[in-house]
């Protein structure tokens, strides 16, 4: 079976509407589209959180979908990144979308966390998603998702669309690595973990418990 990978910019509050520029998505008012861009630079590696969908195929929902279409077949044909999404397969979540102009796009079929299930199992490179945060939502909420790419930026944005909805399932995360780039953002990468194990203070041993007691004293938290 292959993975399905998540890749997202978000803001320190988890926000990831409009990163990349003010009209791209101002659904709601939002109107700090582009807030990413003055922290681009040195440091942050495309490829190695799948961003550029090298060697994947892509899965996206409607809205991130137009606007890649409406960009990226009209870069030059030595843009790496541009050559790679045009050629590659993608996959479009879509209730609305009844054609689409795109190359080598295709439109899923019915209940969008059936047809993801059975894209999966099929033979092939990886599915990766960008953006596309409604469908992130119904890939999460359905356990479908096998790794998480996130960039957080230093900066909180107060409203707009987040990573993780109110409803989103519970979920234990494992870190696989992060770093940070110079401009402070935070690149970190993870993969469900299982079911949250809540615990308790009364559950440590007493250094540990001392440890724990002062720790959240030194942090200001008592």
């Amino acid at each position: 079976m292959r993975k399905l990978i998540v890749s997202t910019f978000v803001s320190l509050d988890g926000v990831m509407q409009a990163p990349g520029g003010p009209t791209e998505d101002p659904t709601g008012g939002f109107a700090f589209g582009g807030w990413m861009l003055n922290y681009a630079g040195e440091g942050m590696d495309m490829s190695s959180a799948g961003f550029d969908g090298k060697h994947r195929e892509l899965l996206l929902g409607r809205r991130t979908y137009q606007i890649f279409e409406a960009f990226w077949p009209y870069q030059p044909a030595d843009d790496d990144i541009a050559t790679t999404f045009n050629a590659t397969k993608k996959h479009v979540a879509s209730r609305t979308l009844t054609s689409l102009g795109w190359n080598n796009s295709s439109l899923l079929k019915g209940d969008v966390a059936s047809a993801v299930a059975h894209l999966k199992a099929q033979s092939g490179p990886d599915l990766q998603v960008i953006g596309s945060g409604n469908l992130v939502h119904t890939l999460q909420a359905a356990s479908l998702i096998d790794e998480y790419h996130v960039w957080t930026f230093p900066l909180i944005l107060g409203r707009g669309k987040r990573i993780f909805s109110d409803s989103a399932a519970p979920t234990a995360l494992r870190l696989l690595r992060s770093q940070v780039s110079k401009s402070g953002v935070v690149m970190s990468a993870y993969v469900p973990e299982g079911d949250i194990q809540p615990g308790t203070f009364a559950t440590l041993d007493p250094s540990e418990a001392e440890l724990a007691r002062r720790e959240k004293i030194a942090r200001g938290s008592w």
